[in-house]
């Protein structure tokens, strides 16, 4: 969610044909406001997203072999790829621990982790981490706005990368960087160095 600025719902939703490594970039597809975008795609997750990729990839054989149903496709793409629902490029990259049944198709089939499931590991992380400061998962995608505002990237790049429909939406992060000290030292630093 730091890493590329993504929403709670558009990270457990990614799906792992998202990823593109050869491009750094992440789809994030019917986004808020249905709208798909892309974003950035760390170099540094590379690693630890191939184990994820991985780990999907076991997740789903053994699906395949308990003749658990395919993965849910929105729209109508499961009609017009009907074998794409077994595929590993469209299985969510975050998939839930458990089967559930799709009340759609009253099939049993794997989803993709709840948003309270990810709130909690994160809270947890948080404490354990000592950190004493108000945050939770939303907490990533305003900080990734407000470091790449402080690194001098545009408003419009960042409107873009974040999905924002106005400027104004974005414009909320750089008065974040502008509180506080306003990068002005106290009289009392500037006696004692």
């Amino acid at each position: 969610m730091f890493g590329c600025g993504l929403r709670i719902s558009e990270c457990i939703r990614l799906r792992v044909k998202d990823l593109d490594f050869s491009m750094n970039v992440t789809i994030v597809r019917d986004g808020k406001g249905c709208k798909d975008r892309s974003t950035v795609l760390p170099n540094v997750l590379y690693a630890p997203l191939a184990d994820q990729i991985e780990r999907v990839r076991l997740i789903h054989k053994q699906d395949r072999e308990n003749n658990i149903s395919g993965v849910f496709l929105p729209n109508r793409l499961a009609i017009k790829y009907p074998a794409a629902e077994h595929s590993l490029e469209w299985q969510y990259l975050f998939p839930a621990k458990n089967i559930a049944r799709d009340p759609r198709a009253n099939v049993l089939r794997r989803h993709h982790i709840m948003d309270r499931t990810l709130q909690r590991k994160v809270k947890t992380a948080i404490k354990k981490s000592n950190i004493h400061k108000h945050a939770g998962c939303h907490t990533f995608r305003h900080s990734f706005a407000t470091s790449l505002l402080q690194q001098g990237y545009d408003i419009r790049t960042i409107q873009k990368l974040l999905g924002h429909a106005k400027v104004e939406t974005t414009e909320i992060y750089t008065h974040v960087i502008n509180q506080g000290a306003n990068a002005v030292k106290s009289p009392l630093e500037r006696e004692i160095s």
